[in-house]
């Protein structure tokens, strides 16, 4: 028994037990992996059977034939996919550019001014993302229909605008509510009137959190489907056209704009992050003394 014991002060803890230590300390790094793995796999599973040269209906049978780049020579070939994919654009892109001018003007009266109703306006600010969107498109199709407006183009506006507006006002003002005010009343004893100073110092400390929004409203925008599909009349948008196409097979194109989607997506998203970072930094720069 002696020469055990020896034998194990010398090699040290049993195997079992040093991997359980080291599963303990790495177990929320190994989850997050597994979490994020978990929620890219149908994007990648979409992004490989772009290449797939058997499947031109992008039946997804997962049975990869061969690979080929023909689809992606021709990713603009299929015109019905082009004119939905056109129209999503426009409509994110109108919505994103609005829905991010009311958000930022919000937060900042809501973080910098004192009002009559200003903690309720913050409640009901939450209450459109928590809000089911069945519900909130069963109710702007029921307000579109009593003042007589055409189902189209222009609800689908009304419509994104509404719901994206929400998260807007909560990313800038999670930005305000760190912004620190020494700056701005450095510029002001410097004699920088009240619009020079917005201009040259607030705006672009809050940029990082501006665009961060402009890139969520986009996405919202472009990604939905419930509150459109009440509310899109005989406009047909990329989430809606790909519902109906998936009745009778969706094209392979759609596959490939989806990948070339995501592709921009996490570029548009790591530019964000390097901006940010890139803020921090230098707001973190003092004068030596």
């Amino acid at each position: 028994m002696m020469e055990a014991a020896t034998a194990t002060a010398r090699t040290g803890p049993a195997l079992p037990a040093r991997a359980w230590r080291w599963l303990r300390r790495n177990a929320l790094l190994i989850f997050a992996g597994l979490a994020v793995l978990y929620m890219l796999v149908p994007i990648l599973v979409i992004a490989a059977f772009s290449f797939d040269s058997g499947n031109a209906q992008g039946e997804l049978d997962f049975a990869f034939n061969a690979f080929t780049f023909e689809y992606w020579r021709n990713a603009f070939g299929n015109p019905d996919v082009n004119d939905s994919m056109i129209k999503s654009l426009q409509l994110a892109s109108l919505s994103m550019v609005v829905s991010t001018a009311i958000g930022t003007l919000m937060a900042l009266a809501l973080v910098r001014h004192q009002f009559f109703g200003r903690r309720a306006t913050n409640l009901l600010i939450i209450l459109p993302m928590a809000t089911p969107e069945i519900v909130i498109g069963a109710a702007l199709l029921s307000m579109f229909i009593t003042y007589n407006l055409d189902l189209g183009l222009t609800t689908l506006f009304i419509a994104h605008v509404m719901f994206s507006i929400s998260f807007v006002v909560v990313i800038v003002r999670s930005r305000l509510i760190g912004f620190d005010r020494s700056i701005e009343e450095a510029a002001a004893d410097l004699g920088s009137p009240p619009l020079t100073t917005f201009r040259t110092v607030t705006l672009p400390l809050l940029a990082p959190g501006i665009v961060a929004a402009a890139l969520l409203a986009f996405a919202l925008s472009i990604d939905d489907f419930v509150i459109s599909n009440f509310n899109s009349g005989t406009t047909v948008t990329f989430p809606l056209y790909i519902f109906g196409a998936s009745l009778r097979g969706i094209p392979i194109q759609v596959n490939v704009l989806a990948t070339m989607l995501f592709a921009v997506t996490v570029i548009a998203i790591a530019l964000v992050l390097w901006q940010q970072r890139r803020a921090e930094q230098m707001a973190a720069v003092r004068p030596d003394v």
